[in-house]
């Protein structure tokens, strides 16, 4: 198949720290190449990838802070990807909002994988665009009031070879926090389940601009830098020894977490998670078994001992049985030969995947 996948500006492919949507789009790529097919990806120009590179910037745009007006370059980005299109037999966003006006202009079929969630702003443009097919990244995510086309969810997952397996936690022992410093991520009750239980917190994630707020006034003052530690925004290889040898890693959560990709590096490693019971933590967590779901900060605490003695191998297992970027292309590549055999079929035409 011909495929253009279209990846966020903001963030190089693949991040070379935090960036989840970066980093599945970046494996997504990578892997259907190594399966033969003929992929384009349009992303930053200083991206990494085995597909042909299309960028309308020389790198990403966090990092240029000569650009003032983000939204024009997203929009170059799509004149591009929607000029080529007779090129592709499928176009793949990653973009949310940004593709759904192009979307019913060409012929080629774009689908949608829809990583963040809804706001009452958007939830106006993806009701015009209701009947263009979208994949959700967990079933949690979807809202089922605003009638779209879903045709399938499919997890994320990543490169599990990429991450070393610790089969014991480091002594002495501690929790581990890996994600952004923002509300919604819960830093601030990991904080209180390390105060509460008496337990060392390693934490690390990036402040965005808008966290800067939050971090100063409500985590600064409780990092003490023994009991609670922040370390900063950390390296792909940082985290995994950070989550790998911790006893547990927290995931505390204050929203609908669409699918939260610390969760599968952590049990990648061996260490099981403890997390709120939302969003999509039910679909990724095997209660009891790669680790707990909890209502309150009280039972997270209370989960913390018997953590400890699950099978860390049960827990890389899981990532490996369920999460793994070759379990995740294999979803995506059934979704495109659904929808490219649904348009051979509209247009009276057989449809096997030898022709494409």
């Amino acid at each position: 198949m011909r495929i253009a996948q279209i990846a966020p500006l903001w963030e190089r492919v693949p991040p070379p720290a935090y960036g989840g949507i970066e980093l599945v789009v970046g494996l997504l790529s990578d892997e259907l190449v190594r399966r033969g097919h003929e992929v384009t990806l349009f992303a930053s120009g200083d991206s990494i990838s085995l597909a042909k590179l299309e960028s309308v910037h020389p790198q990403a745009l966090r990092l240029d802070p000569t650009i003032k007006e983000f939204g024009i370059y997203e929009m170059l980005q799509m004149s591009r990807v929607y000029e080529m299109a007779s090129e592709f037999d499928i176009i793949h966003s990653h973009m949310g909002c940004a593709a759904l006006p192009y979307g019913n202009l060409v012929k080629t079929p774009t689908v949608h994988t829809l990583h963040g969630i809804f706001t009452p702003d958007n939830e106006k443009l993806f009701t015009y665009a209701r009947k263009q097919p979208y994949i959700s990244i967990s079933d949690a995510q979807r809202e089922p009031r605003l009638n779209l086309n879903y045709v399938a969810t499919v997890h994320n997952g990543i490169d599990t070879s990429q991450y070393d397996f610790y089969p014991e936690p480091q002594d002495p022992p501690y929790l581990a926090f890996v994600g952004r410093i923002s509300p919604e991520k819960g830093p601030q009750q990991a904080i209180e389940i390390a105060k509460r239980s008496g337990w060392h917190l390693k934490m690390a994630g990036k402040v965005d601009a808008v966290d800067v707020k939050f971090y100063e006034q409500e985590i600064k003052p409780l990092i003490d830098g023994k009991q609670i530690e922040y370390l900063g925004e950390a390296t792909h290889e940082q985290k995994c020894a950070l989550m790998g040898g911790a006893a547990a890693t927290l995931f505390p959560i204050t929203w609908r977490e669409p699918f939260g990709l610390v969760m599968i590096e952590s049990m990648a490693t061996g260490t099981p998670v403890i997390a709120m019971k939302m969003g999509s933590t039910p679909e990724v967590i095997v209660h009891g078994q790669t680790g707990f779901l909890c209502e309150t900060i009280e039972e997270c605490i209370a989960a913390i001992a018997p953590a400890t003695q699950l099978s860390r191998q049960t827990c890389r297992e899981h990532v490996l049985k369920y999460f793994s970027v070759e379990h995740m292309t294999e979803g995506y590549e059934a979704v495109y030969q659904q929808i490219l055999a649904e348009r051979f079929t509209q247009n009276g035409h057989a449809y096997s995947i030898s022709q494409v």
